[in-house]
C-alpha cells in the first residue's frame, strides 16, 4: 500500500496546547498552533513532502482565547503544512477558503515565492509555498564565541547574498549566490583583508517579489517584502536554508566578523486592499495590520511604508511575534544584530511615533536584544515618519544628513565648510552629547538604494531605464557629478579626477566620528550604469565585478589602507571630549580649526560661501604627552591648490604625512615630515600625525 495512503490513515488530531505557537513536534506527533482570532475555523492542511500534494485537511479541534490549537499523531520533522481559515461573511477582510495561508511562526519554507496571478487563482496551494516542521533539536541555539567588537571599532560593510559571490571565480558554481557562496574562504579573506568588523547583509528572511514586478519580467532582488519573519530566503539555499545560514553566520564568527541582517518589520507581500493574502491577511488582518478612516468614512490600510501596508506594531500578538522572531535569528541562527528598515513604524503606537513606544521599550530591555547591533533607518513615508536624533539610545542610526552634507562638499558646492565639519566630528547637532555616544550616528555616502560610490562621481543623472518606469523610480536628487562626460569614458582627465573624488569620499567617511557604513562592491568600484534604484535587477548589474585591473586594483588598496589608518588610532574612530558626559573619561586635549593660513577659524569664516579648505587638529591626551596621538586633517575641496601652515609646535617635532588624496596609488605616496607648510592638492586630503625628534 502506498505509505503516503497509510500516514493519512493514522492521523488523529487532539486539542493538543496553545502554546508555542507554530508546529512543534514531540517525537509521538506535532502541536499546530496558530493566533486567528476572527476565525470561525482554523483548517490544518498537510501536503506531501517531495510533491507538495494535497495529503489531508484537518479541522484544528481547540480553540484557547484567540489562538486555534491541537495535536496530529504520527506528524514529524520534514512534514510540509499550511493553514486555511473560515472567516463566515461580514468581516471587512475575509479570505476564501481556498487561500492557503503561510503560518507566521515557520522556521522553514519548502521553496522560494514567486507571485503567479494564474497558480494564485481558485486553489492558492498551487502558488504557495509549504511551512516545514523543524526539529528545534537539529538546530539548537547557537553556543559559538561571538565576535568582541569595540562600538568605536566596528566599521560596517553593506552587502547582498548572491550579489557578493554569483560572478566570483574561486567560489564554486553551485555555491554562487548562495549562502554557502558567501562564506567561501577567499569571499572571507575578501571581507577580512578589507579591515571591516560587520557585515550588514540585506534581508535574508523569505519574501515574493511584488506582483507588478512580476509581470514586467523583472524580480524584487533586494528582497524588501516578506512574507514570513523566521524562515530564512531559500533562494539563497542549496538544500536546507537554515542549516545553511546558520553555517555562514559561524564561519563569519570564526573569521571574527560580525553578521547584522536588515529586517522588515513595517509590511509585508501582501500589500494594500486588492493584494495576494499570503498569511496575515487570512489569518489576523485587523489585527496584523494598521487600519484609518479616509474623509469618506472608508477604512483603508495605512500605507506608511510605501508598500501597500503597515504592520501594527503595537498589537500585542505582533509585537510578541516580531520580537520572538528578532530573539529567533540571535538565539538560533546567530546573528549580532539587526538594521530595521523603516524603523519608524516600530516606533507608532498606534499611529503616531514615540521613542518611548511599546516595541522599543522591549527590545531596550529585552536579555537576548540588549547586546544586539541596534540599527535604525529612522524614517518611513507616514505623518512625522523623519526621526533621524530621535530614536532611544543605545541604538545607531542612518544618518542621511552625513550622506548629503559629504557628498556635496566635494562636489564643489559653496557654503557647506561648517556643516561639513559637524558631520565630520559626529553630527552632534542630532546625536546630543551626554545622551548618545559618538559614534551613534551611521555614516555613509552610498546605501544600496542609490548610486554607488563609481557612479556617484559617473554620473550626474539617474539612469534607470532599465527599471521599466520611464526614468521615473529611483532618488532624484543625488548631489552627484560627472566630471565631463555622462558614464563610460576614456578621458584620463576625467578618470583621475573621478577616482580622486572616491578617495576623498572614502577617506572621508573613515576619518569622520561615528560608525562608517560601506556599501559593498565599492571598494571594487562597483557600477550599476547609472541605476540608482536597482532593486529589480538581478543581473550582472548589481553583482560584483571581481575582475579588477590597475586603477580598480589601486582604489581597493587605498581602500584597505585607510581603513587600517582608522582602525590603529583611538582618536579617529572614537573622540570623547571633555564636556561630553556620556562617559566617565575623556581622550582629547583639544580639537582646533585653522584656515590654511594658520590662524584659528572664527565663527563668521565657517558661513563663508566660498570657504572650501580648512585644517582640524585633534591632539589627543596621556600620561606621558609624547605617546599621546595628535592629528591634523588637511581638507580643500576647491578647485585651487591651498598653502596650509600647520601649526608649529617644536624646532625638534615635524607632521608626518600618512595620507594624500592627490595621489592615485599608494606607491606613488612620498614618505615625507614638514614643519609648518604644506602645499595642498585642489579637490584633496591630506592626514597627518606629529611627533617630536629623540635627542
Amino acid at each position: 500500500m502506498d505509505a503516503r495512503v497509510d500516514i493519512s490513515q493514522l492521523l488523529e488530531t487532539s486539542p493538543g496546547s496553545p502554546f508555542p505557537l507554530g508546529a512543534s513536534p514531540d517525537g509521538t506527533g506535532c502541536n499546530f498552533a496558530v493566533y486567528s482570532p476572527d476565525a470561525r475555523a482554523v483548517i490544518l492542511c498537510l501536503y506531501h513532502a517531495d510533491t507538495e500534494e494535497p495529503l489531508d485537511e484537518l479541522i484544528l479541534p481547540a480553540k484557547t482565547g484567540n489562538v486555534w490549537h491541537g495535536h496530529v499523531q504520527h506528524i514529524a520533522p520534514g512534514q510540509l503544512y499550511g493553514f486555511r481559515v473560515d472567516r463566515g461573511e461580514g468581516h471587512l477582510h475575509s479570505a476564501p477558503t481556498d487561500k492557503l495561508l503561510i503560518d507566521p511562526y515557520a522556521k522553514k519554507l519548502s521553496r522560494p515565492a514567486h507571485w503567479n496571478a494564474r497558480q494564485y487563482a481558485n486553489d492558492s496551494h498551487f502558488m504557495v509555498p509549504k511551512c516545514v516542521v523543524v526539529d528545534p533539536a537539529k538546530y539548537p541555539p547557537v553556543n559559538s564565541t561571538r565576535p568582541a567588537v569595540p562600538v568605536h571599532k566596528r566599521v560596517v560593510y553593506e552587502a547582498h547574498i548572491k550579489g557578493l559571490t554569483q560572478l566570483h571565480p574561486s567560489v564554486p558554481e553551485h555555491e554562487r549566490g548562495k549562502y554557502l557562496g558567501a562564506c567561501h574562504p577567499e569571499v572571507l579573506e575578501h571581507l577580512v583583508g578589507l579591515g571591516i568588523t560587520t557585515v550588514q547583509f540585506l534581508p535574508l528572511a523569505s519574501f515574493m517579489p511584488e506582483p507588478y514586478i512580476t509581470e514586467k519580467g523583472l524580480t524584487n532582488y533586494w528582497g524588501y517584502n516578506p512574507i514570513n519573519f523566521f524562515s530564512p530566503e531559500p533562494r539563497y539555499a542549496n538544500d536546507d536554508a537554515l542549516a545553511e545560514v546558520r553555517h555562514m553566520v559561524e564561519c563569519y564568527h570564526h573569521a571574527g566578523l560580525e553578521v547584522i541582517v536588515d529586517v522588515v518589520f513595517n509590511h509585508t507581500a501582501e500589500g494594500g486592499k486588492g493584494g495576494p493574502v499570503l498569511s496575515f491577511k487570512g489569518l489576523s488582518p485587523n489585527q496584523s495590520y494598521l487600519f484609518e478612516q479616509t474623509a469618506d468614512g472608508d477604512l483603508v490600510y495605512s500605507n506608511h511604508s510605501g508598500c501597500g501596508n503597515t504592520v501594527h506594531t503595537a498589537q500585542p500578538a505582533m509585537m510578541t511575534l516580531i520580537m520572538e522572531a528578532l530573539r529567533y535569528w540571535v538565539e538560533v541562527i546567530g546573528v549580532d544584530g539587526f538594521r530595521f528598515d523603516l524603523a519608524v513604524c516600530l516606533g507608532r503606537d498606534p499611529q503616531a511615533y514615540s521613542k518611548t513606544a511599546g516595541l522599543l521599550r522591549a527590545i531596550e530591555q529585552d536579555p537576548v536584544l540588549k547586546h544586539a547591533v541596534l540599527i535604525a533607518e529612522p524614517w518611513d513615508i507616514g505623518p512625522g515618519g523623519y526621526q533621524v536624533g530621535n530614536f532611544p539610545e543605545p541604538w545607531l542610526e542612518v544618518n542621511d544628513k552625513y550622506r548629503d552634507t559629504i557628498r556635496a562638499f566635494w562636489r564643489g558646492d559653496e557654503g557647506l565648510a561648517g556643516d561639513f565639519a559637524t558631520r565630520l566630528m559626529g553630527s552632534r547637532d542630532i546625536f546630543h552629547k551626554g545622551y548618545r555616544h559618538i559614534n551613534t550616528s551611521v555614516n555613509h555616502i552610498t546605501y544600496h538604494d542609490g548610486f554607488t560610490l563609481h557612479d556617484l562621481v559617473s554620473y550626474a543623472e539617474r539612469h534607470n531605464e532599465a527599471n521599466g518606469e520611464d526614468n521615473r523610480d529611483g532618488h532624484g536628487h543625488n548631489l552627484s557629478a560627472n566630471y565631463g562626460a555622462e558614464g563610460e569614458t576614456k578621458d584620463e582627465h576625467i578618470l583621475n579626477m573621478r577616482e580622486r573624488q572616491k578617495r576623498n569620499m572614502f577617506a572621508t567617511l573613515m576619518f569622520s566620528q561615528g560608525t562608517p557604513h560601506i556599501l559593498g562592491g565599492d571598494e571594487l568600484s562597483k557600477t550599476q550604469q547609472g541605476n540608482n534604484n536597482a532593486y529589480c535587477q538581478d543581473n550582472a548589474l548589481n553583482w560584483y565585478d571581481w575582475t579588477l585591473n590597475k586603477r580598480k586594483q589601486d582604489f581597493l588598496q587605498f581602500c584597505q589602507y585607510v581603513v587600517r589608518l582608522r582602525q590603529s588610532s583611538e582618536l579617529l574612530s572614537r573622540i570623547n571630549l571633555q564636556d561630553d558626559k556620556y562617559y566617565h573619561a575623556y581622550n582629547v586635549s583639544a580639537v582646533n580649526w585653522y584656515k590654511p593660513d594658520g590662524t584659528d577659524k572664527a565663527s563668521e569664516d565657517w558661513q563663508q560661501a566660498h570657504n572650501q579648505a580648512f585644517g582640524v587638529e585633534i591632539r589627543g591626551c596621556a600620561r606621558d604627552e609624547r605617546s599621546a596621538e595628535h592629528w591634523f586633517l588637511c581638507v580643500n575641496a576647491s578647485d585651487n591648490d591651498v598653502r596650509f601652515n600647520l601649526p608649529r609646535l617644536s624646532p625638534r617635532g615635524g607632521w608626518s604625512l600618512h595620507l594624500d588624496t592627490r595621489y592615485s596609488s599608494l606607491a606613488e605616496q612620498p614618505a615625507i615630515c614638514i614643519q609648518h607648510v604644506f602645499l595642498q592638492a585642489g579637490h584633496s586630503l591630506a592626514l597627518f600625525s606629529y611627533a617630536e625628534k629623540n635627542g
